[in-house]
């Protein structure tokens, strides 16, 4: 039996739970262009023998989560009070989700997550168990909540103790497949790392990071991920000289995540560093390729696995822009969607930092070597992603010259940067030969405003020319399957929001809908003109999306 496609870089969002209609947009925009099957993952007839003994439920009676594999093998805070204070000497503080008092409403739920990776059927969602598990009211068995403790390097600067301020891991699931999902709400309370004020069910919350705050309606998401292990994990126990700690954790994150390397290599801590350091440039050509800007870079928004967590306030790129930047918070733009690729060396050299106590002098130096690496790493990814943007097959010297001019035309024509590479993927070879742009490419209409289009036109054509055997329905039939037609835009998200603020969901399970298939062509995503250009009024709009 084969798994389901992958779910993002890592995650997606499983359900939101609103009290009287507060809405989170939390990650409706994990478009399947960011999907990202896990690089370990290793199906064998054994994984198929348990796919078929288990079988999806309808309820919770025979569903469990367990949180033996986690407490067993890293240890937890011992002092049992959930207060705030520095924590030393764990991993996890056990940490209780606090319930909403009022009546909670379910907003939506991903079938996919719940069919493909949680093997509950999709009926399950009607029950009041399963509104009590995703809203913090219950407690499945199994489950023990845990807080995980962490810090961070926030903005450049070591600031010291994070840790789960306002989330609670509620176990690990094992689905039919063998896979390993860990759940956690988001959300959903008070731990010893918080820094969240709470009255009741409202919240005060900084929408956009500037200072001004107000009170809203509480909401808990409950997401999932194979791990929410980040560089800060690490970094927590280095600042604070645990390191018997650290290299069990180390241990246990390796022995979970990377089978590929020898847990009896002395060189085991340096392997899992050259994956991370693979895998981390991976994602972020990724992220580049589909216009997605995590917006805050954190090392303790940074996964160990390689995967999308914790993003926030993120955005999808709309005019083309490198300064593009979703967090009002980050004056200096240190994270603009530009600067991702650098933020990216920075992060996995404070990775390296951490790392140091544990490695030997020769490993230092190889770890450098291999940190030094990726930039190369990086910039052979984004160059492969982009040749297929653009359609293209095998490799040219010149490819990086076409792909730095066009980005340069709608930098120039500040174009839609989704569009443009969408209706590239649509429209026909003789339509460009002839420079006939049809109303319907407005974002190739924006382009050609520029005065060198044609020139980068003839280029661009005489490259597909050397597409060995190719012909130009096959070209844009590939082209159109990795060149996203929708994308979560902000007045797409701010008008979803409003309506729920009056209790109409209609819009989230619009948006939840389309963007499960942002590359296909939807007559519901038509209809709401999520492919068109955007509204005048959506201009300089400034909507706060957030994991």
């Amino acid at each position: 039996m084969s798994r389901p496609h992958g779910v993002p870089w890592l995650l997606t969002w499983v359900v939101l739970i609103c009290q009287a209609g507060c809405c989170l947009l939390d990650s409706i925009g994990a478009a399947e262009s960011f999907h990202h099957v896990h690089p370990f993952s290793n199906k064998s007839n054994l994984d198929q023998g348990y796919c078929e003994r288990k079988r999806k439920a309808n309820s919770f009676s025979t569903w469990s989560l367990s949180s033996e594999s986690l407490i067993a093998m890293l240890p937890v805070d011992t002092i049992p009070e959930n207060s705030i204070r520095k924590v030393r000497d764990c991993i996890f503080s056990v940490a209780y989700p606090t319930p909403f008092i009022s009546r909670v409403l379910l907003v939506a739920v991903s079938k996919d997550v719940l069919e493909g990776i949680l093997d509950l059927d999709v009926s399950v969602k009607e029950t009041d168990d399963f509104l009590q598990l995703v809203s913090g009211g219950k407690v499945v068995l199994g489950s023990i909540p845990l807080a995980h403790r962490y810090g961070g390097h926030q903005f450049g600067s070591w600031a010291g103790q994070l840790g789960d301020g306002r989330a609670h891991l509620l176990g690990v699931y094992t689905n039919r497949y063998g896979e390993r999902w860990e759940l956690q709400l988001k959300g959903s309370g008070k731990t010893p790392y918080s820094s969240l004020v709470v009255s009741n069910d409202d919240v005060w919350r900084d929408q956009f990071y500037n200072g001004s705050v107000k009170k809203e309606r509480g909401a808990i998401v409950l997401r999932v991920a194979q791990s929410w292990f980040r560089i800060g994990s690490l970094e927590i126990l280095a600042h604070s000289g645990e390191l018997d700690l650290q290299r069990t954790l180390l241990d246990f994150v390796i022995r979970e995540h990377f089978p590929s390397v020898n847990m009896n290599d002395s060189n085991r801590y340096l392997d899992f560093f050259s994956r991370v350091v693979l895998e981390t440039a991976n994602l972020i050509a990724l992220w580049m390729s589909v216009g997605f800007a995590h917006g805050v870079c954190n090392t303790d928004n940074f996964s160990l696995l390689s995967i999308t967590i914790d993003y926030g306030p993120f955005g999808f790129m709309e005019s083309y822009d490198p300064n593009f930047v979703p967090n009002t918070s980050d004056d200096e733009r240190r994270y603009k969607i530009g600067n991702q690729a650098n933020v990216g060396m920075f992060n996995l050299n404070k990775l390296l930092q951490a790392l140091k106590p544990v490695l030997d002098r020769r490993q230092k130096q190889l770890a450098f070597q291999i940190l030094e690496g990726y930039s190369k790493h990086y910039y052979r990814r984004f160059t492969e992603l982009f040749r297929a943007k653009l359609g293209l097959l095998g490799e040219s010297e010149d490819d990086n010259y076409l792909i730095a001019f066009l980005l340069k035309l709608m930098e120039d024509t500040k174009a839609d940067f989704t569009m443009a590479f969408r209706h590239l993927s649509e429209i026909t070879q003789d339509q460009l030969k002839e420079l006939r742009i049809p109303q319907e490419f407005w974002a190739l209409q924006d382009l050609a405003k520029h005065k060198f289009f044609s020139d980068w036109i003839t280029i661009y054509l005489l490259r597909l020319g050397r597409n060995m055997g190719d012909s130009d329905s096959t070209r844009r039939k590939r082209m159109t399957a990795v060149n996203p037609r929708y994308i979560l835009r902000n007045w797409m998200a701010e008008s979803a929001i409003q309506k729920a603020k009056m209790n109409d969901f209609s819009e989230v399970h619009l948006l939840q809908e389309v963007l499960q298939h942002p590359f296909q062509r939807q007559a519901a995503a038509e209809k709401a003109g999520y492919s068109l250009r955007p509204p005048s009024w959506a201009k300089d709009l400034k909507v706060s999306c957030s994991s």
